[in-house]
């Protein structure tokens, strides 16, 4: 009977323990994506108008693998791998990358906060993409600054990336990047680094960041990689020695609507002499209407100084309203109208394929999102 006993009570803890091994071994790997495309009408392009079947007017159309394992102890293993495509073409976006968009694996700890290694977002991405129109309301990239030179468009992402972000501590959260050139020899030659914050207490929230890239887009291997990175072909920056973006601003919500203002500050030194530097005002109201139809009012005011050859001073005004109608919860309609004023130079609308031949630039764009 004895012996029973012992056999029975040996079942048990083995089967505990095996149950105890499964919690912390506990898994998931989620699939998700989004697809959009649409239309957009522009009404000067090097002095002609033109319709085009675009995509990834609201959202980049992407699909991709989010995992995680609990090991227990407040720890887990998170991981993402993310691809970016064009759904009128079916080609890779981001200079063709197969995981363009994120690739990275993390450790996080549930009081000491979460390490990120890979290719991923830069502080200023992180936390002032909270804040802009298009980030948070209804409007599409077309509503982003001018040569999206603050980079909230994503024009490039940040390979060789180590990042510690801290846990929420009474709505506080903050991050710090570095991301390493992988050049022997040449330590200092495209690397990247950045530090950023972000407090949310009811319906107040505040962002502030700032990022530094030296010599990028010099080679394909270091932190901003020259395939995946600014260039003449997509706006008047090229040819950079060193980026800086800095910025900070703030949104309140009362009831359905909200209200942001942002503030950023962008400098490029050009290898051949001389700087580009913008700074951007932006505003935003956002306004869900029905539980089925959102509003977005934005507008952007930037100031371009250059002591560069490749351009002049100049300034742009911007303004953008956009609606969104939910057909459901991941699918639904949208209707953006851009227009952009130019002093100093001709308009260019940010994600436009050409310049207007004179000082104005109107975008509509009209089409549908779903995600999965």
């Amino acid at each position: 009977m004895y012996k029973k006993k012992i056999a029975r009570s040996a079942i048990a803890v083995a089967v505990a323990g095996l149950g105890m091994q499964a919690a912390h071994a506990q898994s998931s790997v989620t699939l998700y994506g989004i697809v959009d495309a649409g239309f957009t009408y522009t009404n000067n392009q090097k002095g002609e108008h033109n319709i085009q079947a675009t995509q990834g007017n609201v959202q980049g159309s992407r699909w991709g693998l989010l995992g995680s394992e609990d090991l227990g102890g407040g720890n887990k293993v998170l991981f993402r791998l993310e691809n970016g495509f064009s759904l009128e073409t079916g080609a890779l976006g981001q200079g063709g990358r197969l995981f363009g968009r994120s690739a990275w694996v993390a450790l996080q700890n549930s009081k000491a906060g979460t390490i990120t290694l890979g290719r991923q977002y830069n502080s200023v991405q992180d936390y002032l993409s909270n804040l802009q129109a298009n980030g948070v309301g209804a409007l599409s990239q077309y509503g982003n600054a001018i040569y999206d030179n603050d980079d909230l468009n994503n024009t490039y992402r940040t390979s060789n990336a180590v990042k510690y972000t801290t846990p929420t501590i009474a709505g506080f959260t903050a991050n710090a990047m570095y991301a390493f050139s992988n050049t022997a020899g040449d330590f200092a030659n495209n690397r990247a680094w950045s530090v950023g914050a972000d407090y949310v207490n009811g319906p107040l929230r505040l962002d502030a960041a700032y990022s530094l890239t030296n010599q990028p887009a010099t080679n394909t291997t270091g932190a901003a990689p020259s395939d995946n990175y600014y260039s003449t072909s997509t706006s008047i920056i090229s040819n950079v020695k060193r980026n800086q973006v800095w910025g900070a601003g703030g949104a309140y919500t009362i009831g359905p609507a909200t209200l942001a203002l942002l503030y950023t500050n962008s400098h490029f030194d050009i290898i051949a002499g001389g700087s580009l530097h913008f700074q951007n005002y932006e505003a935003m109201l956002k306004y869900q209407a029905t539980p089925a139809t959102l509003v977005t009012l934005g507008y952007i005011y930037t100031l371009q100084n250059s002591t560069a050859a490749s351009a002049k001073n100049a300034h742009y005004n911007q303004v953008a309203l956009g609606g969104e109608y939910f057909l459901s919860k991941t699918t639904d309609l949208y209707l953006n109208g851009i227009y952009q004023r130019a002093s100093g130079a001709n308009a260019w609308v940010e994600g436009i394929s050409n310049p207007s031949s004179n000082q104005g630039q109107f975008v509509t764009v009209a089409g549908i999102r779903h995600k999965f």
